[in-house]
């Protein structure tokens, strides 16, 4: 006789049960979820026009998604705007930036595996961000800037 595996519930975290941390340049990050044992990391960001990553190297696959205003890469032509889904293979380098010219904030969800290699004018590693460091340095800003202790998805 077969029988039926019982599935786990859903999981459901509100807008208002993770909140927005201020980055340095006044931009904002939510760590939504994060699965150290499978390198999984899933954040949004609200970039604010002429915003730039250092560029980086991904060791896993990464999807986004973007809500609102445009993005893209140094690297390439496109555009992404909202609407747009992007899916990036391991091993793609890049730099993301926001144009200067936006007249609105830059609204990106990023679903991740793995790390980001961040390298340096050279193509040297100079640091690495994962999603055990992305959730560390997020929880952080949180407690530093007197926000609430986010409820993220850790499992």
């Amino acid at each position: 006789m077969m029988t039926t595996p019982v599935l786990d519930e859903a999981v459901h975290r509100g807008d208002d049960e993770i909140p927005w941390a201020t980055l340095p340049d006044g931009s904002l990050l939510k760590v939504l979820q994060v699965r150290p044992r499978e390198g999984l990391w899933i954040i949004r960001a609200r970039f604010k026009p002429g915003y730039e990553v250092q560029t980086h190297k991904h060791t896993g696959p990464v999807w986004g998604y973007t809500v609102a205003g445009a993005w893209k890469y140094k690297e390439y032509d496109y555009v992404n705007r909202a609407g747009s889904f992007l899916y990036e293979p391991a091993g793609s380098i890049h730099t993301l930036m926001t144009p200067a010219s936006n007249t609105e904030t830059t609204d990106v969800w990023f679903h991740m595996y793995g790390s980001n290699l961040n390298l340096d004018a050279d193509g040297n590693i100079a640091s690495v961000t994962d999603g055990t460091s992305a959730y560390q340095g997020y929880m952080y800003m949180c407690e530093a800037q007197g926000l609430p202790r986010p409820n993220v998805v850790t499992e």
